[in-house]
């Protein structure tokens, strides 16, 4: 079941339910526009239609908690022992990416009892695991400032090669690599408009966990449609170089606690666990609004890569009813800090005097 936000009265309801809010979202006017705006480097103008939308009540403790459940679910099928049991509104699903041939684009569909509306989930970043190869492949094309070059011992490992020298990287070449690299995201664009076509009169969400967050945010930034992030990494620095035209207001909300370094681009340079294991998680700026836990101060909590897992976030953080503000049980979705900046110590150009050519 599915009710506006608004209209939550206690007691009314016998079972829970997930609320929704009316949200304002701007969506591409032509999808061909748009990517044709993308492939000609942004030279092209991008008309945006002004749509209000039945979106997630993300300041509601429990809707979150079901998306967080939703994300969780995308690394797992039916019936395994860390698939998390759904309201009954929302027993109606299926998987997709789970064959044995699959690229590791994987997560399920949720589908509301009356059919209008439906919930894409990702599935972020297994590190054991048929799909584990690629996740990590999608991790450090998209997350990390120069092709996954922490330093000079990365040299074998990088996944482009736009690395100049001394802290130089040619923005051209990081642009090419995305647009023509960037597997997952692209396998998402046509995933979404397969759903649409099946459901063309559904309301549709996305949602997902770290790696799976993302691509649900640039997904709904490039349809114009709701998604809300659980512990995504920046991807607004792959946005840019995905060359997405950006709406006047984005329909994305990150959520997230300040425990985790992934979330926040900190979890970076050489003697971090994540370089230590491969991964180089670099940027912290995120599309839209953020919901951030202060679990430090509330739990005591240190930062810690372990605090990752969605697990956490399900369990203890959205299972816990005190007041993390004053009269909130879900701190304010706020905008992205003005002053965010990711890879600082890099310089940017075209260092290597390459063409652009799609």
């Amino acid at each position: 079941m599915i009710i506006d936000v608004k209209d939550r009265t206690p007691g009314l309801y016998p079972s829970p339910t997930l609320l929704t809010r009316p949200t304002l979202v701007y969506r591409p006017r032509s999808i061909d526009k748009f990517m044709e705006a993308r492939f000609n480097s942004g030279e092209e103008p991008v008309e945006w239609d002004e749509v209000e939308v039945e979106g997630p009540g993300v300041e509601d403790r429990h809707t979150l908690q079901q998306l967080a459940m939703m994300s969780g679910n995308a690394y797992a099928l039916p019936g395994q022992k860390n698939w998390y049991d759904l309201d009954e509104a929302w027993n109606t699903s299926f998987p997709f990416g789970w064959e044995n041939s699959a690229d590791g684009f994987r997560g399920h569909v949720f589908v509301s009892s009356d059919n209008s509306t439906i919930i894409l989930s990702i599935k972020g970043t297994t590190l054991q695991g048929p799909t584990s190869k690629r996740d990590k492949f999608n991790d450090n094309l998209l997350f990390s400032c120069c092709c996954a070059r922490v330093d000079f011992t990365w040299m074998f490992s990088t996944v482009c090669d736009c690395f100049s020298s001394h802290w130089k990287c040619d923005n051209t070449c990081l642009s090419k690599a995305l647009i023509e690299e960037s597997l997952f995201y692209s396998i998402g664009i046509n995933l979404y408009n397969n759903l649409t076509s099946l459901y063309p009169s559904a309301n549709v969400w996305l949602t997902g966990h770290s790696l799976g967050g993302a691509l649900a945010a640039l997904l709904g930034s490039t349809f114009g449609v709701p998604a809300v992030a659980f512990e995504s990494p920046g991807e607004r620095l792959a946005a840019s170089r995905l060359h997405l035209p950006m709406p006047p207001q984005s329909p994305i909300t990150h959520v997230y606690h300040n425990s985790d370094p992934i979330a926040q681009g900190t979890c970076s340079g050489i003697g971090s666990l994540c370089a230590q294991s491969g991964y180089a998680l670099e940027t912290g700026c995120h599309l839209g609004k953020k919901i951030v836990y202060d679990t430090m101060t509330q739990y005591g909590w240190r930062v810690d890569v372990r605090k990752h897992v969605i697990r956490e976030v399900i369990t203890t953080i959205l299972a816990d009813e005190r007041e993390w503000e004053t009269g909130r049980q879900v701190p304010l979705a706020k905008d992205e800090d003005e002053d965010c900046f990711d890879c600082y110590k890099w310089d940017f150009g075209d260092f290597k005097g390459k063409e652009l050519v799609f």
